[in-house]
């Protein structure tokens, strides 16, 4: 069976938002991978924090389609404003919906969405770049990832604790520089488990997407400070679906948003 997701020529751009690039379709190709998964969770709300060009929020509707019973409500954020008309046209041009908002990651509506999201899906801005980098007005605000990459990253795992509910997941790109071991063991000690669901190595860089979600014993141990030896997925397996070339050309530099 053939899953759509959003067609590069349908997507829309501008100068000032990040095009979809090989950190995009790893985290689309991530959720494709999930998708029975994603069919059998049967989200109700879904948000991409940092939507640039809309490629995978659209996705991401797409993939669901009719597969959930009753529709998900889509959101989509970013800091660019730029980037939410761009996500806007991506999604009409598709014939999807979402609440498209500009904000700084989800600031307005966290304490209205605590423990209430399903799914979250996020391509940070990664990139190792120097501070004062980070947050730029335009489309340096989607690849301006601090020192090592994590300044945003480490900014946006709070909020996601804050907004996924009992059965909410996660899914993330990370790079080799994020130091995405120390990712999951900082998640762990919250009460997430852990999964690199997908391995794609380009030739600039090494991309990993991963699942986190809240588990039952990894919270009690957070919280109690048990030793128990936890049964749980390995946070650092994955499934690798091997190298693969981008259907579009890539810009110098990737990004968060999208």
């Amino acid at each position: 069976m053939s899953y759509k997701v959003a067609k590069i020529g349908l997507v829309s751009s501008h100068p000032e938002v990040y095009d979809p690039c090989d950190d995009s379709f790893v985290l689309v190709d991530a959720l494709l991978a999930d998708r029975v998964n994603l069919a059998q969770h049967q989200p109700s709300i879904c948000i991409e924090i940092g939507c640039g060009s809309g490629y995978v929020i659209t996705s991401l509707a797409l993939i669901l389609g009719k597969e959930v019973p009753h529709p998900a409500l889509y959101i989509a954020t970013d800091i660019n404003p730029y980037a939410v008309t761009v996500t806007r046209e991506t999604l009409e041009a598709h014939g999807c919906f979402a609440d498209v908002v500009n904000t700084d990651i989800t600031n307005g509506f966290e304490k209205r969405l605590s423990k209430s999201v399903d799914v979250i899906v996020v391509n940070p801005p990664y990139v190792p770049t120097p501070e004062d980098e980070v947050g730029c007005k335009g489309i340096t605000s989607a690849w301006a990832g601090g020192e090592n990459g994590r300044t945003v990253i480490d900014r946006i795992l709070p909020v996601a604790e804050e907004l996924l509910s009992d059965k909410g997941w996660l899914y993330m790109v990370t790079l080799a520089a994020n130091k995405p071991v120390d990712l999951c063991m900082e998640m762990k000690q919250k009460g997430f488990t852990s999964r690199i669901i997908l391995q794609r190595s380009t030739d600039e860089e090494s991309l990993q997407v991963i699942k986190f979600w809240r588990d039952l014993d990894t919270q009690l141990e957070a919280n109690v400070g048990e030793n128990t030896k936890l049964l749980q997925f390995n946070p650092f397996s994955f499934w690798k679906r091997g190298n693969q070339s981008a259907p579009t050309s890539c810009k110098e530099k990737f990004s968060l948003y999208d």
